[in-house]
């Protein structure tokens, strides 16, 4: 067998680091392509790392002319919903213009399988709950908006040119490898679940509630968790299906499951056996009631099926991993 390589936009980052381990288990040769402005170099393991932005539009020509990629997979975007809307001019450039330079390069070198790491945030407020696919897309800050930029353009160039693209509307990824070997790292962190387990560590004093007068249970937000090692699962079966000749896909990813942030909380109490402070804040604007996947699809057409539904398996690996590798620092 010919080895497959695949580039890996954002392979230093949180799912771009696990989609690694994927595609190494599988027998795909990763090669990574990431500035390090969010991800950590050592996340990458022993994948060799180009270090630039998908933005300089020489060194991609020089990385496609170096090896015969047989797919892109896309996971370098800013994701922070709140910053977004402070700051939409750096998600249009990074997450659609340099995304732009991206496809731009790869039809050049005619390739042309593309995974494109999508949001939930495409749908903007709910209007019923759980999701599907057929949800009326209504983005409601510069970064679902970005994100939705992007699909739209993936259409116009897989009619145009023949790209054929899978696009993967994540809900709330979470944990991290269930052997430890890597952990979620953002910097600053903005994800509930390690926020909650900084605090478990006192590495916070608290964490914060961002409204607990919702028209929920216990009053606060509800999400739905997705287990990092089951999202890059998808994104695998994703990539073969393309390889193997498949049309281009659009594909929730969750497990279908709600959880309220009380109720996070309390499983990570019972996880780390540690007291988590909590603190009650005003609102978010933008914050959705309840954001929970309708994946049937994703488990119907790529046989795709979530082995860590359970949140607290999900809060345990992330436990585990961001222990293991606090000690070894």
């Amino acid at each position: 067998m010919h080895t497959k390589f695949i580039l890996v936009v954002g392979g230093a980052g949180y799912i771009g680091s696990h989609m690694l381990l994927a595609l190494r288990a599988a027998g795909f040769q990763p090669i990574v392509l990431d500035n390090l402005s969010k991800g950590c170099r050592d996340a990458v393991l022993d994948a060799l790392l180009v270090e630039g932005d998908i933005a300089d539009e020489a060194l991609l020509n020089k990385v496609f002319s170096t090896y015969h990629f047989a797919a892109v997979m896309h996971f370098a975007s800013f994701i922070e919903v709140g910053e977004s809307v402070r700051l939409p001019l750096k998600y249009y450039e990074n997450n659609m213009a340099a995304s732009l330079t991206l496809l731009k390069v790869m039809l050049q070198h005619n390739v042309k399988n593309f995974v494109f790491s999508s949001t939930a945030a495409v749908y903007g407020e709910p209007k019923y709950i759980p999701i599907d696919e057929a949800h009326p897309v209504q983005p409601i800050n510069p970064y679902g908006k970005s994100k939705w930029m992007l699909e739209q353009v993936l259409q116009d160039l897989s009619s145009s040119h023949g790209l054929r693209f899978a696009a993967l509307r994540y809900f709330n990824a979470a944990g991290a490898d269930p052997q430890g070997r890597l952990a979620e790292r953002h910097h600053p962190e903005t994800h509930l679940i390690p926020l909650i387990l900084q605090a478990a560590r006192d590495e916070r004093a608290a964490i914060t509630i961002y409204g607990k007068d919702y028209p929920t249970a216990d009053g606060t937000c509800i999400r739905d968790y997705i287990h990092v090692t089951d999202l890059c699962e998808a994104h695998l079966l994703a990539l073969r299906a393309l390889l193997e000749g498949a049309s281009s896909m659009t594909y929730n990813l969750g497990t279908g499951r709600g959880y309220s942030v009380e109720q996070v909380i309390q499983v990570a109490r019972v996880v780390t056996q540690c007291v988590i402070s909590v603190e009650v804040g005003a609102r978010r604007a933008g914050d959705p009631i309840s954001l929970i996947a309708n994946a049937a699809r994703a488990q119907r057409e790529l046989h795709w099926q979530p082995c860590y539904p359970e949140l607290e398996t999900i809060v345990r690996h992330a436990w585990a991993a961001s222990t293991k590798i606090m000690q070894e620092v």
